[in-house]
């Protein structure tokens, strides 16, 4: 678990975040794919959010949603939007429906002697909506989720 978390800017509008996770892509997609799963290392430990429930259905044409609590905020937050493409173990990409400034993700599981290279690709609608994105710091949680879904996938249950 000694494998590091890579952020880049690739343009105006893009972020890439690479990691090798030491699992198969099937543990490794089926840990984005699985509430249980999911729930238990997508929102960061050191910034309080908890998640409220969390709804995957992991198909083309299919949707997620995923509501959450912070401390500093009376309300719960939502995360939400719609599979667009959805490839058992190499390929995720769906929708950030949330807001108009979101982005279209996707995501790729590639395997290579039982360790898998994710690749996260975030495409925005604008410069100033991924601006607005790395400011707001959400960008920066990547390294800590990934450092938590590493713990997951390191549990026999998974």
């Amino acid at each position: 678990m000694n494998n590091l978390t890579k952020v880049e800017r690739k343009s105006e509008r893009e972020l890439v975040v690479t990691r090798t996770f030491d699992a198969p892509a099937r543990l490794v997609f089926e840990a984005w794919t699985r509430p249980e799963l999911i729930k238990r290392w997508w929102t960061p430990k050191s910034l309080g959010i908890t998640f409220v429930s969390c709804e995957i259905d992991a198909r083309t044409g299919g949707t997620y949603r995923f509501v959450f609590r912070h401390p500093d905020f009376e309300q719960p937050m939502a995360f939400f939007g719609r599979y667009v493409e959805v490839t058992p173990f190499s390929r995720i990409i769906w929708t950030n429906e949330e807001s108009d400034d979101g982005a279209l993700s996707t995501l790729t599981f590639e395997e290579k002697e039982g360790k898998t290279l994710l690749t996260l690709h975030e495409l925005y609608p604008s410069k100033q909506a991924l601006d607005d994105a790395i400011a707001s710091g959400s960008s920066g949680a990547a390294p800590e989720q990934f450092e938590q879904l590493d713990e997951i996938l390191a549990m026999p249950q998974v």
